[in-house]
This record gives C-alpha cells, structure tokens and sequence, in this order.
C-alpha cells in the first residue's frame, strides 16, 4: 500500500503543478525542492548529516531557479536522503513509520517530471513525456552538460 500510495502522491504533485502557468512553474518547483531538503532538520536523526544534505538540495534548489535539470537532481537528493532515514534515522513524518520509504518512491516520480522540463499538463501524455526526456537529453549533450 507504501508503494501505491507514494506513486499516487507524486503523480499528484506533477498534475497539479502542470496547471502553474508556465513562467511560475520552475520557480515554484525549486523552491518546493529546497524545503524538502530542510525537511529532516528538526529531528532527523543522522546528526552532521543532516546539515550536509540541507545545503546539497539547497545548492540544487538555487540552481534549479534556471534549470529543470537542477530540480531533478535536487529530488534525486533527496530521494537518497529518504532512503537513509528509513534505513538508520527517523521518518519524515514522526507518526508515520513509513513515510520516509513512500517519500523515497514519491520523489523520483517527481524528479522524472522535472527531467522532461515540468512540462505542462497539455503535454502530459507519456509519449509527450518520453520525447521531452529524449530531447532534454540531446539538448544537454550538446551543451555539454547542466545547463538548462
């Protein structure tokens, strides 16, 4: 149920900032990306680490306000960082022992979306997403690396 639930979640997430009008919505992202690396702060449970993940996504989260590639990285961030509080901390939410686990399965859902450039919802068939992600990744190979 974890499983189902954390990708209900997460494809949830996507649909709903699909509606943010476009020029708000890598913005609003990177943001959302840099508070949920701040998540465990309170009480996490993996001490010095903490603060060491806190400012690997918050560097993705200011890099994320120009590029989709960043916000990606920065979920994948912290989906390593869900994965280790399951294993040895604390969950992100203290009455839910699971939560860190369907958090870890959430966010890479996420991630994908960010890797397509957080298409808008008009373009969110999966076929519209697998050429997205193709083009991104063609795009950033000719760049060169993350740029955009």
């Amino acid at each position: 149920m974890v499983v189902v639930s954390a990708l209900l979640i997460g494809v949830l997430y996507v649909l709903v900032n699909s509606f943010v009008p476009d020029r708000h919505r890598r913005p609003f992202n990177a943001v959302m990306v840099g508070g949920a690396g701040a998540a465990y702060l309170s009480g996490g449970g993996l001490g010095p680490w903490e603060f060491a993940i806190t400012a690997v996504i918050t560097f993705c989260a200011y890099r994320g306000l120009t590029s989709w590639t960043w916000i990606g990285i920065g979920w994948l961030v912290h989906t390593a960082a869900d994965v280790a509080h399951h294993l040895h901390g604390n969950p992100i939410v203290p009455f839910a022992e699971h939560s860190s686990l369907g958090c870890a399965i959430c966010d890479p859902v996420i991630a994908l979306w960010a890797f397509a450039g957080g298409p808008g919802w008009k373009s969110m068939t999966p076929a519209a997403l697998v050429r997205a992600l193709r083009l991104r990744r063609s795009q950033h190979a000719a760049d060169g690396g993350l740029h955009q």
